[in-house]
């Protein structure tokens, strides 16, 4: 008599961890839409393991079965199977598919779908082999039309994208599928079947032998859930090229992604692989940097909310399916693009603590804001002193509050860090650069403020400050020196002015030029604020 399949669709579930399981869960979505295209049921197959359990220094962390058989039922399984047999392993991929293969025979199910990771498809292949089934392998989709189930996957190395068919009506078919173009679906109020089976096993099913484990961690950010990837591919020409890429990740908080060419020349792991033999992300943001957008790629970056494309070609294929091109060589632009983006969340962290000490007044505000940006910078104070040519005594003295720093240190600062002056400047004042394009106006403390005279020239090696050194009662002076040189020029008041250990006083109307290298510092000598012109030249 021959054999009838059912209209059962089957998802194997692995659980191996949370992390697995949770790929068996968006699997089992899938599982659920093609049984429903021929009025059909979707099931998950468990493995309830009697014996030879992984211990915990395996770093494996298996999920108990009876609460993995809750979140199937939760996520919509309408049986699960729970196959019960002696020495079962969950690491043991040729005993596990000995088993599911006896099920299979026995219970005849049209499809059986594996979630795409190593141990999904050394299953699916023994499964497969065993129960002389075909196997439609990488799937990225899979859908029924006229009695036939359809699975789309990569073939010729990723070149073309082939549809492979079969009856589901004849024969149980095996396929693995990317789980990530899919999301697990709480949506069933049944409660669903559970079923045990006993099976007999072989004598010849154990082939291979575990001689260790090196699972990956679990707590370790995904690149398959990444909020921002940053993808690089041959475009970026050699190795250090591919850093900029990684530099970019890291300063956007994302994961580094790459096509295929950067992972053949060993610039980057295996695991980072994008594509249709890849891993398939869905990103908020991605950035696609010197890719040329070929199928096997774009079809695993596909769902990605807002592509972001740089490719110094006009015509590259990738332009095509980004929401922003870019035409500019990699390795000149994305230098400019992490420094403005570094530059972008200092600032933020500025105006953060600008909020937070808002109601505190002068004193204590300033300091602690340099320290939150060199440590936002992961600087130590001797690496912050080493940047800025000052001592760590100096840095520790800032950050505290105990002396005002003078603007040439700010400027020594923001070229350390990376960012530029108007970081150390209140939202308000920003507002009135951004919407008047005013002078920008700081106050460090209440005793020494300053008004840049060149906005925007941060990057320049001219720039032009007014300072104003409140009354000799209320300022502390403060030696400093840095790189290039220095023009003082007072409008109102008197100053004193030492320089490298000599004195000088200055009237209102004089002025000196002096060699920035040397130690100097300032006090005003009035009893009113003294007001100075003050221009520095920086290397």
């Amino acid at each position: 008599m021959e054999k009838v399949v059912s209209n059962e669709v089957w998802v194997m579930g692995d659980l191996r961890n949370e992390k697995f399981l949770d790929l068996s869960l968006r699997a089992l979505a899938k599982a659920r839409d093609l049984a429903g295209s021929f009025s059909g049921k979707a099931g998950v197959v468990l493995f309830d393991v009697l014996e030879e359990k992984p211990a915990n220094a395996t770093g494996l962390a298996p999920v108990a079965a009876e609460p993995a058989i809750r979140k199937c039922l939760a996520h919509g399984a309408d049986k699960v199977y729970l196959i019960e047999q002696k020495g079962l392993t969950l690491h043991g991929a040729d005993v596990c598919a000995f088993a599911l293969a006896e099920a299979v025979e026995e219970r005849r199910p049209a499809l059986v779908l594996f979630a795409l990771t190593e141990f999904g498809r050394e299953m699916a292949a023994i499964s497969a082999r065993l129960c002389n089934a075909g196997l439609i392998s990488d799937c990225q989709n899979l859908r029924v039309e006229n009695g036939r189930i359809i699975g789309t996957c990569p073939a010729w190395g990723g070149e073309i994208m082939a549809e492979i068919t079969y009856s589901h009506t004849h024969e149980p078919g095996f396929a693995t599928i990317q789980p990530n173009l899919f999301s697990a679906v709480e949506a069933k109020a049944d409660p669903g079947e559970i079923i045990r089976i006993s099976v007999a096993g072989s004598g010849k099913m154990r082939r291979a032998k575990l001689l260790s484990l090196s699972p990956e961690p679990l707590d370790e950010k995904k690149l398959e859930e990444a909020k921002v990837v940053v993808v690089g591919g041959a475009g970026l020409g050699d190795m250090e090229g591919f850093g900029l890429v990684r530099e970019l990740a890291a300063a956007v908080g994302g994961e580094v992604g790459a096509t295929r060419p950067p992972v053949l020349e060993h610039w980057v792991e295996e695991e980072r692989l994008i594509g249709q033999t890849g891993k398939t992300v869905k990103p908020d943001l991605l950035f696609s940097i010197g890719t040329s957008g070929a199928v096997q790629y774009t079809a695993g970056i596909a769902d990605a909310k807002t592509i972001v494309a740089v490719n110094r070609d006009p015509h590259a294929s990738i332009f095509q399916v980004a929401d922003l091109g870019i035409v500019a060589d990699a390795k000149t632009f994305l230098p400019l693009l992490t420094a403005r983006i570094k530059q972008s969340v200092m600032r933020e962290l500025a105006d953060v603590l600008s909020e937070d000490r808002g109601a505190v007044s002068g004193k204590g505000r300033f300091g602690e804001k340099i320290r939150s940006l060199r440590e936002g910078h992961n600087w130590t104070v001797e690496a912050l002193a080493k940047a800025t040519g000052q001592t760590p005594e100096f840095v520790e003295q800032v950050e505290s509050d105990e002396m005002s720093p003078p603007v040439s240190f700010l400027v020594s600062l923001s070229g350390a860090l990376g960012i530029d002056s108007g970081t150390f400047l209140h939202k308000e004042e920003k507002a009135a650069i951004r919407d008047q394009r005013a002078k920008a106006f700081y106050k460090r403390t209440t005793n020494y403020s300053y008004e840049t005279l060149t906005p925007g020239a941060e990057n320049s090696h001219l720039r032009a400050f007014m300072v104003t050194i409140e009354s000799q009662h209320a300022h502390k002076p403060v030696e400093y020196k840095h790189e290039g040189e220095e023009f003082i020029f007072v409008m109102e008041g008197d100053l004193e002015f030492t320089l490298g250990g000599k004195v000088h006083v200055l009237k209102e109307g004089e002025s000196i030029h002096f060699n920035s290298d040397i130690p100097h510092k300032l006090k005003s000598l009035s009893n009113d604020p003294t007001r100075c012109l003050v221009m520095l030249y920086t290397v």
